[in-house]
Protein backbone atom coordinates (compact mmCIF):
# COMPACT_ATOMS: atom_id res chain seq x y z
CA UNK A 1 0.00 0.00 0.00
CA UNK A 2 1.19 3.79 -0.66
CA UNK A 3 2.46 5.68 2.26
CA UNK A 4 0.20 8.17 1.41
CA UNK A 5 -2.89 5.97 1.65
CA UNK A 6 -3.70 7.14 5.14
CA UNK A 7 -3.06 10.44 5.05
CA UNK A 8 -5.05 13.28 5.31
CA UNK A 9 -7.37 14.44 2.39
CA UNK A 10 -8.06 17.54 0.73
CA UNK A 11 -6.33 19.52 -2.12
CA UNK A 12 -2.69 18.73 -2.59
CA UNK A 13 -0.83 19.21 -5.88
CA UNK A 14 2.12 17.51 -4.63
CA UNK A 15 0.08 14.06 -3.52
CA UNK A 16 -0.63 12.79 -7.57
CA UNK A 17 3.18 13.78 -7.83
CA UNK A 18 4.42 11.62 -4.94
CA UNK A 19 1.83 9.10 -5.46
CA UNK A 20 2.73 8.31 -9.30
CA UNK A 21 6.88 8.14 -8.51
CA UNK A 22 6.04 6.13 -5.13
CA UNK A 23 3.91 3.65 -7.30
CA UNK A 24 6.71 3.59 -9.61
CA UNK A 25 9.18 3.01 -7.29
CA UNK A 26 7.08 -0.18 -5.79
CA UNK A 27 6.79 -1.21 -8.86
CA UNK A 28 10.85 -1.54 -9.12
CA UNK A 29 11.44 -2.37 -5.71
CA UNK A 30 11.51 -5.83 -6.11
CA UNK A 31 9.99 -8.13 -8.61
CA UNK A 32 8.70 -10.56 -6.26
CA UNK A 33 6.23 -8.00 -5.20
CA UNK A 34 4.55 -7.43 -8.80
CA UNK A 35 5.23 -7.24 -12.44
CA UNK A 36 7.64 -4.54 -14.02
CA UNK A 37 5.83 -1.49 -15.77
CA UNK A 38 5.10 -2.69 -19.51
CA UNK A 39 7.47 -1.55 -21.80
CA UNK A 40 10.63 -1.19 -19.63
CA UNK A 41 13.02 1.31 -19.25
CA UNK A 42 11.36 3.39 -21.95
CA UNK A 43 7.81 3.37 -20.19
CA UNK A 44 9.59 3.90 -16.71
CA UNK A 45 11.23 6.92 -17.59
CA UNK A 46 8.04 8.55 -19.66
CA UNK A 47 6.33 7.86 -16.02
CA UNK A 48 8.74 9.76 -14.01
CA UNK A 49 9.02 12.66 -16.59
CA UNK A 50 5.39 13.27 -17.00
CA UNK A 51 5.18 13.05 -12.95
CA UNK A 52 8.34 15.49 -11.87
CA UNK A 53 8.32 17.80 -14.87
CA UNK A 54 11.75 19.70 -14.16
CA UNK A 55 13.05 18.19 -11.13
CA UNK A 56 14.70 21.68 -10.00
CA UNK A 57 11.54 24.07 -11.02
CA UNK A 58 12.64 28.18 -10.08
CA UNK A 59 9.39 28.17 -7.02
CA UNK A 60 8.19 25.06 -5.27
CA UNK A 61 4.76 24.30 -3.28
CA UNK A 62 5.28 25.72 -0.06
CA UNK A 63 1.32 24.97 1.46
CA UNK A 64 1.77 21.76 0.38
CA UNK A 65 4.98 20.77 1.92
CA UNK A 66 3.60 20.05 5.35
CA UNK A 67 0.63 17.90 4.03
CA UNK A 68 2.92 15.75 2.56
CA UNK A 69 5.19 15.51 5.27
CA UNK A 70 1.68 14.47 7.80
CA UNK A 71 0.60 11.89 4.62
CA UNK A 72 4.01 9.97 4.55
CA UNK A 73 4.68 10.34 8.16
CA UNK A 74 1.03 8.83 9.06
CA UNK A 75 2.29 5.22 7.23
CA UNK A 76 5.05 4.84 9.79
CA UNK A 77 4.14 7.00 12.95
CA UNK A 78 2.00 8.50 15.39
CA UNK A 79 1.82 12.35 13.98
CA UNK A 80 1.53 13.38 17.45
CA UNK A 81 4.75 11.61 18.54
CA UNK A 82 6.88 14.24 19.14
CA UNK A 83 9.58 12.59 17.38
CA UNK A 84 7.51 12.72 14.10
CA UNK A 85 6.50 16.20 14.36
CA UNK A 86 9.42 17.81 15.95
CA UNK A 87 10.91 17.74 12.11
CA UNK A 88 8.22 19.89 10.63
CA UNK A 89 9.82 22.88 12.28
CA UNK A 90 12.84 22.55 9.64
CA UNK A 91 10.55 22.11 7.00
CA UNK A 92 12.91 20.85 4.10
CA UNK A 93 14.23 18.24 6.35
CA UNK A 94 10.71 16.95 7.29
CA UNK A 95 9.95 16.69 3.94
CA UNK A 96 13.19 15.07 3.18
CA UNK A 97 13.01 12.65 6.28
CA UNK A 98 9.88 11.93 5.16
CA UNK A 99 10.79 10.51 1.33
CA UNK A 100 13.88 8.95 2.94
CA UNK A 101 11.14 6.68 5.36
CA UNK A 102 9.59 5.92 2.20
CA UNK A 103 12.92 4.65 0.01
CA UNK A 104 13.26 2.59 3.19
CA UNK A 105 10.03 0.92 2.92
CA UNK A 106 10.29 0.01 -0.50
CA UNK A 107 13.88 -1.08 -0.14
CA UNK A 108 14.72 -1.19 -3.95
CA UNK A 109 18.56 -1.55 -4.85
CA UNK A 110 20.63 0.53 -7.38
CA UNK A 111 22.57 -2.55 -8.50
CA UNK A 112 21.30 -3.73 -11.35
CA UNK A 113 17.82 -1.98 -13.34
CA UNK A 114 15.27 -4.76 -12.53
CA UNK A 115 15.53 -4.37 -8.82
CA UNK A 116 15.06 -0.86 -8.99
CA UNK A 117 13.77 1.09 -13.01
CA UNK A 118 11.99 3.81 -11.29
CA UNK A 119 14.82 4.80 -8.76
CA UNK A 120 17.46 4.22 -11.66
CA UNK A 121 15.63 6.66 -13.77
CA UNK A 122 15.21 9.32 -11.08
CA UNK A 123 18.44 9.48 -10.39
CA UNK A 124 19.54 10.20 -13.74
CA UNK A 125 17.23 13.25 -13.68
CA UNK A 126 18.04 14.62 -10.55
CA UNK A 127 22.25 14.31 -10.80
CA UNK A 128 21.41 15.92 -14.46
CA UNK A 129 19.58 18.80 -13.05
CA UNK A 130 22.18 19.13 -10.00
CA UNK A 131 25.02 19.07 -12.71
CA UNK A 132 23.60 21.61 -14.47
CA UNK A 133 23.23 23.63 -11.61
CA UNK A 134 27.29 23.47 -11.25
CA UNK A 135 28.71 23.64 -15.06
CA UNK A 136 25.53 25.26 -16.80
CA UNK A 137 23.27 23.21 -19.26
CA UNK A 138 25.16 22.16 -22.38
CA UNK A 139 23.58 20.43 -25.75
CA UNK A 140 26.55 18.58 -26.45
CA UNK A 141 25.45 15.05 -25.28
CA UNK A 142 29.33 14.23 -26.23
CA UNK A 143 30.80 16.59 -23.92
CA UNK A 144 27.56 16.68 -21.15
CA UNK A 145 28.83 16.76 -17.22
CA UNK A 146 27.15 14.26 -15.16
CA UNK A 147 26.62 13.43 -11.09
CA UNK A 148 26.82 10.26 -9.07
CA UNK A 149 25.48 10.08 -5.88
CA UNK A 150 27.51 9.34 -3.08
CA UNK A 151 27.59 8.67 0.71
CA UNK A 152 29.10 12.12 1.39
CA UNK A 153 31.67 14.28 1.24
CA UNK A 154 34.41 11.99 2.06
CA UNK A 155 33.37 9.35 -0.61
CA UNK A 156 33.03 12.20 -2.99
CA UNK A 157 36.39 13.56 -2.67
CA UNK A 158 37.87 9.71 -2.50
CA UNK A 159 35.75 8.83 -6.14
CA UNK A 160 37.61 12.38 -7.84
CA UNK A 161 40.98 11.54 -6.70
CA UNK A 162 40.36 7.60 -8.25
CA UNK A 163 39.32 9.36 -11.30
CA UNK A 164 42.13 11.44 -11.58
CA UNK A 165 44.58 8.52 -11.28
CA UNK A 166 42.69 6.34 -13.64
CA UNK A 167 42.69 8.80 -15.94
CA UNK A 168 45.85 10.45 -16.26
CA UNK A 169 48.08 7.70 -14.34
CA UNK A 170 50.44 9.36 -11.68
CA UNK A 171 48.58 11.69 -9.63
CA UNK A 172 50.07 14.20 -7.57
CA UNK A 173 47.84 15.71 -5.01
CA UNK A 174 48.92 19.18 -4.27
CA UNK A 175 46.28 21.23 -1.97
CA UNK A 176 45.95 23.69 0.90
CA UNK A 177 46.88 23.51 4.26
CA UNK A 178 42.62 24.33 4.95
CA UNK A 179 41.83 21.35 3.29
CA UNK A 180 39.44 18.83 4.44
CA UNK A 181 40.86 15.59 5.80
CA UNK A 182 39.36 13.17 3.90
CA UNK A 183 41.47 14.07 0.94
CA UNK A 184 44.66 13.38 2.07
CA UNK A 185 43.31 9.83 3.62
CA UNK A 186 42.27 9.29 0.17
CA UNK A 187 46.32 9.74 -1.44
CA UNK A 188 46.70 6.94 1.27
CA UNK A 189 43.76 4.70 0.75
CA UNK A 190 44.97 4.65 -3.31
CA UNK A 191 48.69 4.58 -2.94
CA UNK A 192 49.41 8.08 -4.21
CA UNK A 193 52.12 10.14 -2.60
CA UNK A 194 51.95 12.32 -0.40
CA UNK A 195 50.40 15.43 -1.34
CA UNK A 196 51.88 18.70 -1.63
CA UNK A 197 50.78 21.04 0.60
CA UNK A 198 50.63 24.96 0.28
CA UNK A 199 50.40 27.21 2.72
CA UNK A 200 46.65 29.06 3.55
CA UNK A 201 47.68 31.85 5.22
CA UNK A 202 44.44 33.63 5.70
CA UNK A 203 42.33 30.42 5.76
CA UNK A 204 42.35 30.31 2.45
CA UNK A 205 44.73 28.88 -0.62
CA UNK A 206 47.41 31.16 -1.25
CA UNK A 207 47.39 31.57 -5.14
CA UNK A 208 51.12 32.32 -5.45
CA UNK A 209 51.92 29.41 -3.19
CA UNK A 210 50.24 27.46 -5.89
CA UNK A 211 51.95 29.06 -9.08
CA UNK A 212 55.17 28.26 -7.37
CA UNK A 213 54.30 24.75 -6.46
CA UNK A 214 52.95 23.89 -9.86
CA UNK A 215 56.13 25.32 -11.76
CA UNK A 216 58.42 23.34 -8.97
CA UNK A 217 56.59 19.83 -9.38
CA UNK A 218 55.74 20.11 -13.41
CA UNK A 219 55.30 16.63 -14.86
CA UNK A 220 52.65 15.13 -17.35
CA UNK A 221 49.89 17.36 -18.22
CA UNK A 222 47.37 16.24 -15.96
CA UNK A 223 49.38 14.52 -13.35
CA UNK A 224 48.89 17.45 -10.97
CA UNK A 225 45.79 17.35 -9.56
CA UNK A 226 44.99 20.75 -7.66
CA UNK A 227 42.23 20.52 -4.33
CA UNK A 228 40.67 23.50 -3.63
CA UNK A 229 37.77 24.06 -1.38
CA UNK A 230 34.91 25.83 -1.51
CA UNK A 231 33.40 26.18 2.26
CA UNK A 232 36.15 25.24 4.96
CA UNK A 233 35.59 22.87 7.48
CA UNK A 234 37.21 25.93 10.15
CA UNK A 235 35.46 28.83 9.37
CA UNK A 236 33.36 28.33 6.00
CA UNK A 237 36.17 30.08 3.82
CA UNK A 238 35.84 29.27 -0.05
CA UNK A 239 39.17 29.39 -1.99
CA UNK A 240 40.10 32.43 -4.43
CA UNK A 241 38.20 29.92 -7.40
CA UNK A 242 38.99 31.80 -10.20
CA UNK A 243 42.52 32.37 -9.57
CA UNK A 244 43.23 28.77 -9.08
CA UNK A 245 41.22 28.12 -11.82
CA UNK A 246 43.35 29.87 -13.85
CA UNK A 247 46.52 28.46 -12.66
CA UNK A 248 45.41 25.06 -12.77
CA UNK A 249 44.98 25.92 -17.19
CA UNK A 250 48.55 27.39 -16.96
CA UNK A 251 50.30 24.45 -15.66
CA UNK A 252 47.86 21.84 -17.45
CA UNK A 253 46.86 20.68 -13.71
CA UNK A 254 43.77 18.90 -13.40
CA UNK A 255 41.28 20.72 -10.71
CA UNK A 256 38.94 19.52 -7.98
CA UNK A 257 36.86 22.02 -5.86
CA UNK A 258 35.16 20.51 -2.26
CA UNK A 259 32.24 22.27 -2.15
CA UNK A 260 30.75 19.91 -0.11
CA UNK A 261 29.72 22.60 2.61
CA UNK A 262 29.59 25.84 0.33
CA UNK A 263 27.70 24.33 -2.91
CA UNK A 264 24.27 24.65 -1.41
CA UNK A 265 24.92 28.61 -2.73
CA UNK A 266 24.78 27.63 -6.18
CA UNK A 267 20.61 27.65 -4.99
CA UNK A 268 20.91 31.74 -4.04
CA UNK A 269 21.26 34.55 -6.54
CA UNK A 270 22.29 36.38 -4.01
CA UNK A 271 25.43 33.99 -2.60
CA UNK A 272 26.12 32.35 -6.19
CA UNK A 273 28.60 34.69 -7.27
CA UNK A 274 30.97 33.34 -4.16
CA UNK A 275 31.19 30.25 -6.26
CA UNK A 276 32.28 31.65 -9.30
CA UNK A 277 34.94 29.50 -11.34
CA UNK A 278 33.33 26.71 -10.01
CA UNK A 279 32.45 25.59 -13.49
CA UNK A 280 35.92 25.46 -14.02
CA UNK A 281 36.70 22.06 -12.31
CA UNK A 282 36.85 18.93 -13.79
CA UNK A 283 35.52 17.45 -10.96
CA UNK A 284 33.14 18.96 -7.72
CA UNK A 285 31.81 17.27 -4.11
CA UNK A 286 28.66 18.25 -3.05
CA UNK A 287 26.78 17.20 -0.40
CA UNK A 288 23.04 17.58 0.28
CA UNK A 289 23.14 16.83 4.13
CA UNK A 290 24.62 20.51 4.66
CA UNK A 291 22.85 23.65 2.93
CA UNK A 292 20.19 21.50 1.22
CA UNK A 293 19.05 20.14 4.54
CA UNK A 294 19.15 16.24 3.88
CA UNK A 295 19.25 12.93 6.17
CA UNK A 296 22.56 11.10 5.10
CA UNK A 297 23.48 10.13 2.87
CA UNK A 298 23.28 13.17 0.63
CA UNK A 299 26.61 13.41 -1.43
CA UNK A 300 27.37 13.94 -5.04
CA UNK A 301 30.48 14.05 -7.17
CA UNK A 302 30.11 15.97 -10.01
CA UNK A 303 31.74 15.70 -13.16
CA UNK A 304 32.81 18.52 -16.05
CA UNK A 305 32.90 15.87 -18.55
CA UNK A 306 30.75 12.27 -18.36
CA UNK A 307 33.43 10.55 -20.32
CA UNK A 308 35.32 10.36 -16.96
CA UNK A 309 33.07 7.80 -15.63
CA UNK A 310 34.05 4.85 -17.67
CA UNK A 311 37.14 4.58 -15.44
CA UNK A 312 34.09 3.15 -13.19
CA UNK A 313 33.16 0.53 -15.73
CA UNK A 314 32.95 -2.88 -14.51
CA UNK A 315 31.08 -5.76 -15.13
CA UNK A 316 29.17 -8.76 -13.34
CA UNK A 317 27.22 -10.63 -15.48
CA UNK A 318 24.63 -11.37 -13.11
CA UNK A 319 24.03 -7.95 -12.55
CA UNK A 320 24.65 -6.02 -15.97
CA UNK A 321 24.84 -8.69 -18.21
CA UNK A 322 26.09 -8.20 -21.92
CA UNK A 323 23.16 -8.82 -23.83
CA UNK A 324 21.03 -6.67 -21.24
CA UNK A 325 22.71 -3.70 -21.43
CA UNK A 326 22.31 -4.09 -25.75
CA UNK A 327 19.49 -5.01 -25.75
CA UNK A 328 18.56 -1.27 -23.92
CA UNK A 329 18.57 -2.03 -19.82
CA UNK A 330 20.76 0.57 -18.40
CA UNK A 331 24.46 -0.54 -16.60
CA UNK A 332 24.03 0.82 -12.83
CA UNK A 333 27.36 -0.56 -11.61
CA UNK A 334 29.38 2.16 -13.18
CA UNK A 335 27.43 4.62 -11.78
CA UNK A 336 29.22 3.62 -8.18
CA UNK A 337 31.90 1.87 -6.44
CA UNK A 338 29.38 0.22 -3.86
CA UNK A 339 27.03 -2.79 -5.69
CA UNK A 340 24.27 -2.31 -2.82
CA UNK A 341 22.78 0.73 -2.38
CA UNK A 342 19.81 2.74 -1.44
CA UNK A 343 17.86 4.92 -3.52
CA UNK A 344 18.86 8.49 -1.87
CA UNK A 345 18.10 10.35 -4.74
CA UNK A 346 14.27 9.99 -4.18
CA UNK A 347 14.59 12.26 -0.69
CA UNK A 348 16.64 15.11 -2.55
CA UNK A 349 14.64 15.00 -6.08
CA UNK A 350 10.84 15.48 -3.16
CA UNK A 351 12.86 18.35 -1.56
CA UNK A 352 13.99 19.46 -4.83
CA UNK A 353 10.54 19.46 -6.10
CA UNK A 354 8.97 20.80 -2.98
CA UNK A 355 11.05 23.73 -2.36
CA UNK A 356 12.38 24.53 -5.99
CA UNK A 357 15.40 26.39 -6.14
CA UNK A 358 13.88 29.47 -4.71
CA UNK A 359 12.57 27.88 -1.77
CA UNK A 360 16.19 26.67 -1.02
CA UNK A 361 17.75 29.84 -2.30
CA UNK A 362 15.94 31.63 0.59
CA UNK A 363 16.50 28.98 2.69
CA UNK A 364 20.24 29.29 2.05
CA UNK A 365 19.83 33.38 2.34
CA UNK A 366 18.25 33.20 5.94
CA UNK A 367 21.13 31.05 7.80
CA UNK A 368 24.05 33.38 6.06
CA UNK A 369 22.12 36.30 7.30
CA UNK A 370 21.63 34.74 10.66
CA UNK A 371 25.02 33.80 10.61
CA UNK A 372 25.62 37.74 9.93
CA UNK A 373 23.44 38.73 12.53
CA UNK A 374 25.06 36.10 15.36
CA UNK A 375 28.52 37.73 14.12
CA UNK A 376 27.59 41.57 14.74
CA UNK A 377 25.80 40.38 18.08
CA UNK A 378 29.43 38.61 18.73
CA UNK A 379 31.37 41.82 17.97
CA UNK A 380 29.23 44.31 19.81
CA UNK A 381 29.43 42.28 23.04
CA UNK A 382 32.31 43.27 25.25
CA UNK A 383 33.05 40.06 26.52
CA UNK A 384 33.90 38.20 23.15
CA UNK A 385 35.98 38.34 20.17
CA UNK A 386 34.56 37.87 16.91
CA UNK A 387 37.71 35.85 14.33
CA UNK A 388 35.97 37.54 11.11
CA UNK A 389 33.06 38.10 9.69
CA UNK A 390 31.07 34.83 8.08
CA UNK A 391 31.61 33.88 4.77
CA UNK A 392 28.60 31.52 4.61
CA UNK A 393 27.19 30.34 8.05
CA UNK A 394 29.85 29.63 10.61
CA UNK A 395 30.71 32.04 12.90
CA UNK A 396 34.13 31.69 15.33
CA UNK A 397 34.21 33.33 18.69
CA UNK A 398 35.76 33.22 22.10
CA UNK A 399 35.12 34.95 25.32
CA UNK A 400 37.50 37.64 25.53
CA UNK A 401 41.23 36.96 27.28
CA UNK A 402 39.95 33.14 27.88
CA UNK A 403 42.64 30.52 27.67
CA UNK A 404 42.47 27.73 24.99
CA UNK A 405 42.13 25.22 28.17
CA UNK A 406 39.30 27.84 29.67
CA UNK A 407 37.42 27.73 25.89
CA UNK A 408 37.79 23.73 25.43
CA UNK A 409 36.64 23.05 29.09
CA UNK A 410 33.53 25.77 28.10
CA UNK A 411 32.78 24.03 25.10
CA UNK A 412 33.01 20.22 27.14
CA UNK A 413 30.58 21.61 29.68
CA UNK A 414 28.28 22.70 27.46
CA UNK A 415 27.89 19.92 25.12
CA UNK A 416 27.86 16.93 28.82
CA UNK A 417 25.35 19.78 30.25
CA UNK A 418 23.19 19.14 26.92
CA UNK A 419 23.20 23.01 26.79
CA UNK A 420 24.52 23.87 23.57
CA UNK A 421 26.44 21.71 21.15
CA UNK A 422 29.50 23.67 20.07
CA UNK A 423 32.11 23.16 17.61
CA UNK A 424 36.16 24.17 18.11
CA UNK A 425 38.43 25.14 15.42
CA UNK A 426 41.98 26.32 15.64
CA UNK A 427 43.18 29.25 13.97
CA UNK A 428 45.57 31.61 14.25
CA UNK A 429 47.40 29.16 16.84
CA UNK A 430 43.96 29.59 19.24
CA UNK A 431 41.22 27.53 20.08
CA UNK A 432 37.88 29.21 18.56
CA UNK A 433 34.61 27.74 19.38
CA UNK A 434 32.54 27.38 16.08
CA UNK A 435 28.95 27.74 15.43
CA UNK A 436 27.64 26.96 12.16
CA UNK A 437 24.34 27.82 11.20
CA UNK A 438 22.22 25.80 9.56
CA UNK A 439 18.71 25.80 10.69
CA UNK A 440 16.65 28.39 8.93
CA UNK A 441 14.14 29.06 11.98
CA UNK A 442 16.89 30.20 14.21
CA UNK A 443 16.25 33.71 15.57
CA UNK A 444 17.52 36.37 17.19
CA UNK A 445 16.80 35.23 20.81
CA UNK A 446 18.06 31.71 20.36
CA UNK A 447 21.85 33.72 19.26
CA UNK A 448 20.97 35.73 22.47
CA UNK A 449 20.37 32.66 24.32
CA UNK A 450 23.67 31.06 22.92
CA UNK A 451 25.89 33.60 24.03
CA UNK A 452 24.30 34.10 27.60
CA UNK A 453 25.45 30.53 28.37
CA UNK A 454 28.82 30.71 26.85
CA UNK A 455 29.35 33.97 28.82
CA UNK A 456 27.53 32.45 31.84
CA UNK A 457 30.07 29.28 31.78
CA UNK A 458 33.18 31.42 31.49
CA UNK A 459 35.07 31.79 34.75
CA UNK A 460 36.17 35.23 35.54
Amino acid sequence: MSPLASGPQGPNTLRPLLTTVLDALTAGAATRDGPLPAGGPTEVAARLREALGDPLPDHGDEDALRTLVQALAAGAADPADPLCTAHLHCPPLAVATAADLAASVLNPSLDSWDQAPAASELETLVTRALTAEVYGKTDQASTAGDALVTTGGTESNQLALLLAREHHGHTQLVCAANAHHSLRRATWLLGLPEPVTVPAPAGTMDPAALGEALTALQGPRGSLLVAATAGTTDAGLIDPLPDIAALCETHGARLHIDAAYGGGLLFSDRHRPKLDGLARAHTVTLDLHKLGWQPIAAGLLAVRDRHDLTALAHHADYLNADDDTEAGLPDLLGRSLRTTRRPDILKIAVTLKTLGRTGLGDLVDQVCARATEFAELIHRHPHFELHDRPTISTVLFRPTDATDDTVAAVRRTLLTEGRAVLGRARLDDRLWLKATLLNPHTGADDLAALLKLVEGHTPR
